[in-house]
């Protein structure tokens, strides 16, 4: 029996670590790629963004503050973890907001983690102005 609650519990904390959403008003940007939601620090997925100690990733944060102000931001978290991030691909407005930086010229899409998807989205600017990160390439 006890064997059985310990197998029981381990399951339920596994669930729990599992696919979530959250949502919040409450939003602030450690940069165009590290939003933090309702005190929950998310990596967007697939979203390649450049340091914020280049101009690029300066303005690439004063973009995404703007972006995200006064909006109410719904994540769909995929259960990884890097560093103290949840990864997963936030919303504003139905709109996914790693897709909208990528188009917006502040960002490249890591194919490694987005399979691809934000690929049409970089603008030629971005992709001579943003070092891409040698483990999306």
């Amino acid at each position: 029996m006890k064997r059985l609650l310990v197998t029981a519990t381990a399951i339920m904390m596994a669930t729990a670590t599992m696919a979530a959403t959250i949502e919040s008003h409450r939003v602030s940007v450690r940069d165009v790629d590290t939003i933090v939601v309702g005190g929950t620090p998310v990596r967007l997925n697939g979203v390649d963004g450049p340091e914020t100690s280049t101009r690029a990733g300066r303005n690439a944060k004063a973009w995404m503050q703007s972006h995200v102000r006064g909006e109410t931001v719904t994540c769909q978290l995929n259960g990884e973890r890097t560093y103290d991030r949840m990864v997963g691909v936030c919303y504003v407005n139905g709109v996914d907001i790693g897709a909208s930086a990528i188009a917006a010229g502040h960002a490249l899409d890591c194919r490694r983690y987005s399979g691809g998807r934000y690929r049409n989205l970089e603008t030629a600017a971005a992709r001579s102005l943003i070092n891409r990160a040698g483990y999306c390439r």
